[in-house]
């Protein structure tokens, strides 16, 4: 809800970096205080390269209301909340990452449960009539969404959260790429120097 709050206030390319740049450095922390990870100052020098670069993306060149950086980092902070509470699961699990990923899904039959209930059946049907491509959006982003949390959880068997936080959050770059073709949103040398500065946060990662 406070991802959505923020695309309203802003573009994608500026409310998608501050809610995943802020969330590497949060699992940082929440790792070492509740997983007690250690990390290495090649690792943490990484995370702040890819951090600081996503969050770069989102403000070179542009102002960013309050509303739309606050309900993006508010984004952020969950973002960091759930992926320390899922790493510490999945290790807990005994690594049946499948399963963990199919139980958490199970869960967000709660949100058309809750809608059906306020609105009705018909307003959740009515989309199938009305607009059926959408539906057919949503059903692929859907399956793509499943496809990603269950990869990141399987990496989080073994790997650092920190690192494995701070190496999905470089989506950010690729929202913003994204962001020129189909939404029409400038990415200027500024924003190119970004994406450069967060891959090579991610080669400090892989070494």
């Amino acid at each position: 809800m406070s991802l959505v709050r923020s695309y309203r206030r802003g573009d994608l390319a500026q409310a998608y970096p501050i809610a995943r740049g802020s969330s590497p450095l949060l699992v940082t922390l929440g790792a070492a205080l509740f997983a007690h990870e250690a990390i290495g100052p090649l690792h943490a020098f990484g995370i702040v390269l890819i951090s600081g670069g996503i969050m770069a993306l989102a403000l070179a060149g542009r102002h960013v209301s309050r509303a739309g950086a606050l309900a993006a980092f508010i984004t952020g902070v969950t973002i960091a909340v759930y992926t320390v509470i899922d790493g510490i699961g999945v290790r807990a699990s005994d690594g049946q990452a499948l399963a963990y990923t199919a139980w958490m899904f199970l869960f967000y039959w709660i949100m058309p449960v809750l809608f059906v209930a306020k609105r009705g059946v018909a307003a959740l049907t009515s989309s199938l009539h009305d607009a059926p491509m959408a539906v057919g959006s949503s059903i692929i982003g859907g399956l793509v969404s499943i496809s990603a949390y269950g990869i990141v959880i399987w990496a989080m068997q073994s790997g650092a959260m920190d690192a494995v936080s701070a190496l999905r959050e470089t989506s950010g770059v690729f929202a913003a790429l994204i962001g020129r073709p189909f939404l029409r949103e400038n990415v200027d040398a500024k924003r190119w120097l970004a994406c450069v500065v967060v891959a090579g946060g991610a080669v400090c990662l892989g070494l």
